[in-house]
C-alpha cells in the first residue's frame, strides 16, 4: 500500500494524485512560481507504468494534450518548446522514496549552507545541508534537502572526485533520510536514468526502484 505522505506529496507537488489509467495533464500553479531553488519547474511529471500526472502551468495545459499522441522520445523532446522555454533541457529518470532507509552510520555534520568551502550546488540551499569534511576541514562530500511541501523531501548528493568509492554518498543520503522521516515527511531520490552511480547510491542507502518514473523541464 502507497504510503500516505506519497500520495499527499505527489498530490501537492504535482496538483494532482491518484490518477486512472494513462497520463493525465493537469494544471498547477505551483508550475508557474519559483521552486526550492527560486527557479522554475515549468512541467513535472510522475508515472508509474500504469498511471501518472503530468503538471503544467494553466496557460500551457492544451499544448501539452496536444502531443499525447507522439512517440515518448518525440514527446519529451516537445516538451520544453510546448512550455515556452525551448532552451530549458527534460530530466528523466527513477522516482524513487524509502520510510526504511539503510541502517548505515551517520557520516556527515549539519552545517549552514553559507560556510566556507562549499561548492556552489549546496549553497542554493536555505536550510543546514550535510557535509563530510577531511581532518584539514576541505570538503568531501555533501548532501541537501530540498523541502518540495510539507509531506515530501528530495534529497540531493553529491561528492568530491577524491573521495569517491568510499561509500561516503550512500551513508549521506541514508543519514539525510532518517531527519526527513523525523520531521515528518517521506524522502525522495532523482536521478537520471544512465546516472548508474546514483543508481547505485539508492540502492544501497535503502530507496529501491519501483518501475516508478518521472520526468520534467528543467533549467540547462
Amino acid at each position: 500500500m502507497l504510503d500516505r505522505r506519497v500520495q499527499l506529496h505527489l498530490a501537492t507537488w504535482l496538483g494532482q494524485w491518484p490518477a486512472g489509467a494513462g497520463l493525465h495533464v493537469v494544471a498547477s500553479h505551483r508550475r508557474a512560481a519559483p521552486a526550492w531553488d527560486g527557479r522554475l519547474r515549468p512541467a513535472l511529471a510522475v508515472d508509474t507504468g500504469r498511471s501518472g500526472v503530468l503538471s503544467v502551468a494553466p496557460d500551457r495545459v492544451a499544448a501539452i494534450r496536444s502531443l499525447i499522441r507522439r512517440t515518448p522520445d518525440r514527446f519529451l523532446a516537445a516538451l520544453p518548446q510546448a512550455v515556452g522555454l525551448p532552451e530549458w533541457c527534460v530530466h528523466d529518470g527513477p522516482f524513487r522514496w524509502s520510510v526504511s532507509p539503510a541502517p548505515l552510520p551517520d557520516v556527515g555534520e549539519w552545517t549552514p549552507p553559507t560556510a566556507p568551502g562549499l561548492p556552489p550546488w549546496l549553497r542554493l540551499f536555505d536550510r543546514p545541508v550535510l557535509v563530510v569534511r577531511d581532518p584539514a576541514g576541505g570538503y568531501l562530500a555533501g548532501a541537501g534537502i530540498k523541502r518540495h511541501d510539507a509531506y515530501g523531501h528530495e534529497l540531493a548528493v553529491g561528492t568530491a572526485p577524491v573521495a569517491r568509492g568510499h561509500g561516503l554518498a550512500r551513508r549521506l543520503v541514508a543519514q539525510a533520510a532518517r531527519r526527513v522521516l523525523d520531521e515528518g515527511a517521506v524522502p525522495t531520490y532523482l536521478h537520471e536514468r544512465d546516472n548508474l552511480a546514483s543508481a547505485r547510491v539508492a540502492d544501497a542507502a535503502g530507496f529501491p526502484d519501483r518501475g516508478w518514473r518521472a520526468y520534467g523541464v528543467y533549467p540547462r
